[in-house]
């Protein structure tokens, strides 16, 4: 044969099955694979089960087996030990090796045997969750198939609610992560906080220190910002700082911090950065600031184009002088009152 049989219809009960009281349970609507290449055996198991209402699949041959788990998924195989070809003992293992859900997941299996020796343990060693020895009595089949059954009905229980469980925990875990980005976000420029930005200050003060690398610190300042304020508002100088904070942003690494440090102020911590490479990436910052068009719409309606400048202080390690993170932030600070007092719209670095 070399296909399995089709899957049978609703079967109705035996006179035999009505005498001994039994009817179709819980597990009626759960499928059994007949695995026995004696189509008589396979029709007397049938023929037994058939007032539980179980559907039922066939295979002759220990292929045919593996072929219909592949396609129709049993949650329950009885299969005889002994078949030409590919056994009821190799079919196991494979059941058993593949048991992830990955692969079929967890499929009891029942075998069969017709050898009058064979005992508990060796049945057990074979890899089946059960056997049977040839003949068996229909209420002992009966018995353990439904045994069987609820175990496979709590195995799939135990895979789904670990499945929520995972799902649930995935979903907790984005969310905390979603929790910690804002706790460390500044909602109004979207960039790092103070907070945050003082925590990876002392790490990366800490690890330039330990393997001597250069670190610069930068801090600037919008020039005249309170002027804009009292001139076109609030809601506009909102807007000048996020555009102020976005082209800063976009002149910086990757790598680099930039945070939102208080007011109009921003700060910027640079790993593995020279003074003279430092220095250079405060210059196209102050030009792209200064190169920024922002435009003010009056309540009469009016237009005018507004400009704006920022003054940078900097600040790198080594340095003889400067020997903890709050001596380099301190360092960076002077620079930027600097700049302002030589003019605004300038840089000014650290010099030892």
């Amino acid at each position: 044969m070399g296909e399995t049989m089709p899957e049978s219809s609703a079967i109705k009960k035996t006179p035999e099955g009505s005498r001994r009281g039994v009817s179709a349970g819980e597990y009626s609507d759960r499928t059994v694979l007949i695995v026995d290449d004696d189509p008589a055996h396979v029709q007397h198991v049938r023929q037994g089960l058939a007032p539980h209402g179980y559907r039922f699949r066939e295979a002759r041959d220990g292929a045919q087996a593996l072929s219909a788990i592949r396609e129709h998924r049993p949650d329950l195989i009885l299969m005889d030990v002994e078949m030409p070809g590919l056994g009821g003992v190799e079919v196991c293992r494979i059941i058993k090796a593949n048991s992830g859900e990955g692969g079929f997941g967890f499929i009891p299996v029942i075998l069969m045997t017709a050898r009058q020796a064979a005992g508990k343990v060796e049945g057990l060693e074979l890899g089946a969750d059960d056997y049977l020895v040839k003949p068996f009595d229909m209420l002992e089949l009966g018995a353990r198939v439904k045994s069987m059954l609820r175990l496979k009905a709590l195995q799939d229980a135990l895979v789904e609610k670990n499945r929520e469980l995972d799902k649930a925990n995935k979903e907790l875990a984005r969310k905390r992560e979603e929790l910690l980005a804002l706790s460390r976000t500044d909602p109004l420029t979207s960039l790092s906080n103070r907070r945050y930005f003082e925590e990876r200050l002392q790490e990366e003060f800490a690890r330039a220190r330990r393997y001597r690398a250069p670190l610069s610190l930068v801090m600037l300042d919008i020039d005249y910002f309170k002027r804009v304020n009292d001139t076109y508002g609030h809601p506009f100088g909102d807007e000048v700082l996020r555009a102020v904070a976005q082209v800063t942003r976009a002149r910086l690494r990757e790598v680099d911090l930039l945070a939102r440090y208080g007011g109009e102020e921003l700060i910027a911590l640079l790993p593995e950065t020279s003074p003279a490479d430092a220095l250079r990436a405060c210059e196209r910052v102050r030009e792209a600031i200064e190169g920024l068009q922002l435009e003010y719409q009056g309540l009469d309606g009016t237009k005018k184009e507004v400009r704006c400048t920022a003054s940078l202080g900097v600040a790198s390690i080594p340095s003889a002088t400067l020997q903890t993170p709050e001596e380099l932030m301190r360092a960076a600070d002077e620079c930027l009152y600097a700049a302002k007092g030589a003019g605004r719209n300038r840089v000014r670095q650290h010099e030892e």
